[in-house]
């Protein structure tokens, strides 16, 4: 499976009534990473979708991870983990993943990014650059604390917060490359269009920057 620093569209949804079929569609419309990020629902529930989560991930040539739980990660052979700072540890990830899994880590202010950088995480996420739903409560970092964090980091920085049709370009423009989507595909009316949408913008505007290093 190619390097996380080729993908470009990282997407979190929760349990839902048409949860693969969701995720195909998107994934056919230019997601490249898929995560499920469930935060109400028991280990026991996620289960079942996790698993034909990953069976449709693997088909479909993209990474799968989920959120929170090394222990589901390994019971349903997802390519990995995503943990929050107050979660488990990317060490006891890798413990009990391994060190080809993918470990990712969510940072939001520049004394947790200086910790994350000495860990194994496979990649990291900046922000929420603007204030969202999805992370109740707390503000935004602006787009500075997610480039800095790009700059810094030797491994992918996935920017999270108001990822749209809409804001990518501007964004790709500032000198960010990878993003997190989540309202823009979870709301849409057509969400295979609107991952269409938010493929072509990225897409464009990324065709529009000089050739970079990979991150």
């Amino acid at each position: 499976m190619p390097s996380l620093a080729s993908r470009r569209l990282y997407l979190c949804v929760g349990l839902r009534d048409d949860l693969t079929d969701f995720v195909r569609i998107v994934v056919e419309g230019g997601v490249d990473v898929v995560q499920l990020r469930e935060k109400t629902a028991p280990v026991s529930v996620q289960r079942g979708p996790a698993g034909e989560l990953a069976r449709l991930c693997r088909d479909l040539g993209v990474p799968f991870v989920v959120n929170d739980s090394p222990e589901l990660a390994a019971e349903v052979a997802a390519d990995g983990v995503h943990v929050g700072q107050d979660d488990v540890s990317v060490a006891r990830c890798r413990a009990l993943l391994g060190d080809g899994a993918i470990v990712g880590l969510s940072t939001h202010a520049e004394a947790e990014l200086e910790v994350a950088l000495t860990t194994s995480a496979t990649y990291l996420s900046a922000g929420p650059i603007v204030p969202t739903p999805t992370k109740v409560g707390r503000p935004g970092t602006g787009v500075g604390y997610a480039l800095a964090a790009q700059r810094r980091s030797d491994r992918p920085v996935f920017v999270t917060g108001g990822v749209s049709p809409s804001t990518v370009g501007a964004l790709v423009g500032e000198g960010l490359r990878h993003f997190v989507v989540v309202r823009a595909l979870t709301e849409a009316a057509d969400p295979g269009a609107a991952a269409r949408a938010l493929r072509r913008a990225l897409d464009e505007a990324l065709s529009a920057v000089p050739v970079e290093p990979a991150q």
